[in-house]
């Protein structure tokens, strides 16, 4: 990750209900990132590789690839790999461990958090990396 103080952020929100994937862009470029979409896993691989988004929020559940496949696939797209942070709804211990053992940053269950607490704990989380 680029350490420039006067870099912003570039963000890809990886979401496929659009109100979500709005409310979230809103508050991410309201907040001063540089945000990308994606709104399938095919998508989100393709920003991932040719856009190098210092974090993505990956849905879990999304169509023509979901979520899953693209943490599979994630080391294919070459570069630094960005911080993922799970942004699902998926709650249960089984697929929080399963994430967790592929190698995300983070897994936060929407329903438990407002958008301006996800950006606070995005924000803490790069801050985390920053500083290893």
């Amino acid at each position: 990750m680029n350490n420039q103080k006067d870099k912003r952020l570039k963000v890809l929100i990886a979401e496929d209900d659009v109100f979500i994937l709005e409310m979230y862009l809103v508050k991410f470029s309201t907040d001063g990132f540089e945000v990308l979409t994606a709104s399938n896993g095919e998508e989100t691989l393709k920003k991932i590789k040719e856009e190098k988004p210092d974090v993505v929020l990956l849905d879990l559940l999304m169509p023509k690839m979901d979520g899953w496949g693209v943490l599979s696939k994630i080391e294919e797209c070459g570069g630094e790999k960005p911080i993922i942070i799970v942004l699902t709804n998926l709650g249960d211990k089984k697929n929080i461990d399963k994430a967790l053992s592929m190698g995300v940053d983070d897994y936060l269950i929407k329903s438990f958090f407002t958008p301006e607490e996800i950006v606070l704990k995005m924000k803490k989380i790069v801050e985390k990396q920053k500083q290893k």
